[in-house]
């Protein structure tokens, strides 16, 4: 889970681990999130938290507090992060 919180509102991103959606289980490390054998992010990481926080607000998702499935989220912050992003 990642959890955005701006002004006491929480928007958390949960990413549930399952087929073809890998989640820190002992072999991944804490924070990394990948889709099967394609892209990874690492949830630590500012840039990455920070193209979570520029999509979603792209997307108008932070306007309150809400629990989000992540994976919405990923294939457009993994192709930003890939462009240099």
């Amino acid at each position: 889970m990642l959890a955005l919180t701006r002004d006491g509102v929480t928007t958390r991103l949960v990413f549930q681990g399952g087929e073809g959606r890998l989640v820190p289980d002992g072999f991944l490390p804490s924070g990394a999130v990948a889709l099967g054998k394609g892209a990874a992010l690492n949830l630590h990481e500012p840039g990455v938290v920070r193209a979570f926080v520029d999509e979603a607000a792209r997307r108008g998702l932070l306007t309150g507090s809400a629990e989000l499935d992540g994976w919405d989220l990923f294939p457009a912050v993994a192709a930003r992060r890939a462009a240099g992003g």
